[in-house]
């Protein structure tokens, strides 16, 4: 009897194979009920373990996006926006968090427990309130169908295992930041952002759209918000290729909003859309759009590794915003892949200054100090950052090269070791490697 590749759920033949197999052995498989649909979903998470990875790398993609923005009224804005929300859900009950990131690139995402951001870059782009709220409301109709931790699931079982990154599915990467990323020794841009189906995006729409209602907004919120993607999307730049990567735009779903506002949620079209207000908390924001537009031009040569008209976009934006803590870190990364080390240090260490509880910053002056051999002040830089943000094993290796700079070669070995630990692969595996069979701790 020939079976069918698509099988229940989702799945695959190969991957119903292996949940049979693993069945057999006696792991944990099985379906659940969709909290919001009410429909079986394949599901191997439960929600302690959906919190888990949230409290685990929410707080890295948050710090790779140059963390939460510094302007506390404009957070607590978002935050209170969200917030606004989460009594009409389905999950009112989880730990939900809501941020404005301080990353250019157009964009929002949600981790599996309720950490839910929204970048800079994307609030530039709203309208009002509304359609922030039906940002967010999508975002937690991501959370509540649980889409991040189905799919986690689907790999967990193709892979029979989960360690490091690999709990987290269909990584991707802004254009060009995986190059820097590699250089820099950090995680790419949406490194830890799950890519959802077509059908994922359809529900968590309709969710969204349910949500906002629900919470006082007019559902042209929606519409407008699914529009400007829509526009978007037929225009794409370098600054929303992440977006449209991970959450797949269509003018279908812009008229299935358009359908929903005017049908099942007709009854709420007389409520507001708050536009004064959404200007009024992001009249600060506003005031450097263009050094933000210019930075995303940056980011965007950058990708492309034109690498002398970064640095001029990005010294044109400073010029407008001179304490711009993501201007600054950009800078110092264009700095240090034209290899003019001392002002990649200059600008990492103005970085730290403008923001100094954020991590990303010790990080990019750590490796600018490395390079100019300053390598106890890198190796504090390092350590500062590993204090803050915890789990990045190239700190651990960046370590072991400070160490091994200050002659503190058995410490030095013990950050080698610790790092082979964890990565096998890749030019720093085999430095390491190298280094200790050199100094006699493998025969």
């Amino acid at each position: 009897m020939r079976v069918s590749r698509r099988v229940i759920n989702g799945l695959s033949r190969r991957e119903f194979l292996i949940m049979t197999s693993m069945a057999a052995t006696g792991l944990a498989v099985g379906c659940a009920t969709n909290p919001a649909t009410g429909k079986s979903q394949f599901m191997i998470m439960d929600e302690k373990q959906e919190i888990e990875v949230d409290r685990r790398y929410a707080p890295i993609q948050f710090s790779s996006d140059y963390g939460t923005v510094q302007d506390r009224a404009l957070q607590y804005y978002v935050q209170a926006t969200g917030k606004r929300l989460t009594g009409n859900t389905h999950r009112g009950h989880m730990p939900y968090n809501f941020h404005c990131v301080n990353a250019n690139y157009v964009n929002a995402y949600a981790f599996p427990g309720g950490s839910i951001a929204c970048t800079r870059g994307i609030l530039l782009d709203l309208d009002n309130e509304a359609e922030l709220a039906a940002l967010l409301g999508h975002e937690l109709g991501h959370v509540n169908a649980r889409h991040t931790a189905e799919i986690m699931s689907k790999a967990q079982l193709a892979n029979m295992a989960v360690g490091g990154l690999a709990v987290l599915t269909s990584v991707t990467v802004g254009a060009g930041a995986g190059n820097l990323a590699g250089q820099l020794g950090q995680m790419g841009t949406g490194a830890l952002l799950a890519s959802y189906s077509r059908d994922n995006e359809r529900q968590a729409d309709s969710l969204g759209m349910e949500y906002m209602t629900r919470s006082g907004y007019g559902p042209q919120g929606m519409v407008g918000l699914m529009e400007m993607l829509n526009s978007m999307n037929r225009h794409k730049t370098g600054a929303t290729a992440l977006l449209f990567s991970t959450h797949p735009m269509s003018s279908e779903r812009y008229q299935t909003s358009v359908n929903q506002a005017t049908s099942d949620f007709r009854q709420y079209s007389g409520q507001p859309l708050y536009r004064e207000r959404y200007m009024d908390n992001t009249a600060g924001l506003r005031k450097i759009k263009g050094a933000i537009k210019k930075m995303q031009d940056g980011e965007e040569a950058m990708g492309k590794e034109q690498f002398s008209q970064a640095e001029g976009l990005f010294k044109q934006a400073l010029d407008e915003a001179p304490n711009d803590y993501t201007g600054l870190l950009l800078m110092a990364k264009c700095q240090l892949v034209q290899k003019k080390d001392s002002e990649a240090e200059r600008y990492a260490d103005r970085a730290k200054q403008v923001y100094p509880a954020e991590a990303q910053a010790y990080h990019i002056s750590g490796i600018s100090k490395l390079r100019v051999k300053k390598y106890a002040d890198a190796y504090e830089d390092f350590s500062i950052y590993e204090r803050r943000l915890p789990g990045n094993p190239n700190t651990i290796f960046f370590q072991g090269l400070s160490l091994e700079g200050m002659q503190k070669i058995e410490p030095a070995a013990q950050a080698y070791n610790a790092y082979l630990q964890q990565v096998r692969q890749g030019k720093e595996a085999q430095y390491a490697y190298q280094r200790l069979k050199e100094w006699g701790y493998i025969k």
